[in-house]
Formats: C-alpha cells, sequence, structure tokens
C-alpha cells in the first residue's frame, strides 16, 4: 500500500471568494473540479507541484450552511524559503495579520476567509506554497502515533518535545520529500477536543485497481470500517484514525 497523502478537506461557506484567496495569494491553480448535486468539490495545488505533492481540496455545500471549527484538528503548513519575506508579501496584499514571524522564530500564520490556520514554514524543497504538513491534536501520543505506523506503515521522521506539549511528524519511509506529512501535536495536560465540522478529512493513496485490496489489509489491521468501497460506489472508501479524524482512501 502506497500511503502518500493525496490531499487534505477543507469546507468553505463562500467557495468563490476562497478560489480568489487561494489563487490570487498562492498562486493556486485549479487541478480538478467535482460537481454533484448538492456540493462542489475543487482541487488546487500551486504551479509545478511534485507528482507525490498533495492538494487543497475545498468542499462548498449548496445548501448554504455554516461550520463550527472545533480544535481537533490544527492548520495546513506551506512551504516558502523565507518566511518573513513570505508573510510581509501577504500582509502587502491584505491578508489578515495573524502571527508574526517576529513573535514565532522561523515559521507564521495566517488564515484563509473562513478561518482556516496556515502556516508558513521555511523549506527548501518543495513548489513555493506547496502543502508541507496537515495539523492533528490528539489526546494519546502513543496509540495515534501506533496507528499510523500499524495501520499506514508511516515512518515517525521528526519529534520535538517541549515543556507542555510534543510534536510528532510521520509519512511513509519511501514518501518523496515533497509528499505531505501529517503532524501530531499532544498536549500534556489531558485536554480532550472538539472535531467541528468545517475541517473534513486526511486522503491517502493506493495504487490503481488495489482499492479493496487495500481495504481489506486496513481491516486486518483493525482499522475502523466506516465507508466501505462498496458503499462508496468502489470510486474510494473511509476509515478513522484513533481520535476520530476521518482518512479517505483513494487510488491514484
Amino acid at each position: 500500500m502506497d500511503g502518500t497523502l493525496d490531499h487534505v478537506m477543507m469546507r468553505v461557506e463562500d467557495l468563490e471568494e476562497s478560489l480568489e484567496w487561494y489563487q490570487s495569494h498562492f498562486g493556486y491553480e485549479e487541478v480538478d473540479r467535482w460537481e454533484a448535486e448538492t456540493f462542489t468539490n475543487v482541487h488546487l495545488a500551486p504551479e509545478g507541484v511534485h507528482e507525490g505533492g498533495a492538494t487543497l481540496e475545498l468542499t462548498y455545500n449548496h445548501d448554504g450552511r455554516s461550520y463550527t471549527m472545533g480544535d481537533a484538528w490544527g492548520h495546513i503548513a506551506v512551504r516558502v524559503e523565507d518566511v518573513e519575506e513570505a508573510y510581509y508579501e501577504l500582509m502587502d496584499e491584505g491578508v489578515e495579520d495573524y502571527r508574526r514571524p517576529e513573535d514565532n522564530p522561523g515559521y507564521a500564520f495566517v488564515k484563509d476567509p473562513d478561518g482556516h490556520e496556515i502556516e508558513i514554514v521555511e523549506r527548501d524543497h518543495g513548489a513555493r506554497w506547496s502543502l508541507d504538513h496537515t495539523m492533528l491534536r490528539v489526546e494519546d501520543a502513543n496509540e495515534a502515533i501506533g496507528w499510523y505506523t500499524r495501520t499506514f506503515e508511516y515512518d515517525l521522521f521528526r519529534r520535538s518535545e517541549h515543556d507542555s506539549f510534543a510534536l510528532y511528524f510521520l509519512k511513509p519511509a519511501d514518501a518523496p520529500e515533497e509528499a505531505m506529512s501529517v503532524e501530531l501535536t499532544y498536549n500534556y495536560d489531558g485536554r480532550s477536543y472538539e472535531m467541528g465540522d468545517a475541517w473534513g478529512h486526511l486522503a491517502a493513496r493506493v495504487e490503481e485497481g488495489t482499492l479493496e485490496d487495500a481495504w481489506e489489509t486496513l481491516r486486518r489491521r483493525e482499522a475502523e470500517d466506516y465507508r466501505d468501497p462498496e458503499s462508496c460506489d468502489y470510486n474510494y472508501a473511509f476509515t478513522k484514525d484513533a481520535d476520530g479524524h476521518e482518512i479517505e482512501i483513494v487510488e491514484r
């Protein structure tokens, strides 16, 4: 099973406003769109994104609903060569001043029109503004790390321990450097989290024609039977991680 992270999905309340924001500030291009009766999905990525890189999927539901952010999801992170230069470039373009690089050496944060937090990180690889990682908060670090390493065969390739929290970064061992990783944040105070519905899911790739085999592998590894391939017309499937974050399985 491949397991490379294919995309991260976020729900938006005004599709055109969100598209304009990501296209004008990050130079994202529309790489795929699915128009359904009740919703629209649009995939975005920067020009020159690596074939192993992830896309951002914006989901717009046609019924005009609003969403709650919750705190179980943290943020997405995008890559630049110089955080300070990139941050103030965004400020000059009218993006809201949120968390400046002077206050956070090595990174900064902005928010999109729906309030999703976006970290800006310095990297020497990957296209500018490409997705570097998606951060999820977890309630039991050992259980969460074990779930991703056993279920998806992810490797823990970076960790950072602090006074009140720890960060763990995982992705497949053979994934390209430009692939998106998942960052698990564990706070030591034992807090619980609310999932909200503004965030949707992560998606992991499997090889074309192997969806059902991959699903059987996940089930043998005791992954939750949330939405099996048959219930999704054999186009994709869904499980959930140890903290209830939805994970889509998709062929590429």
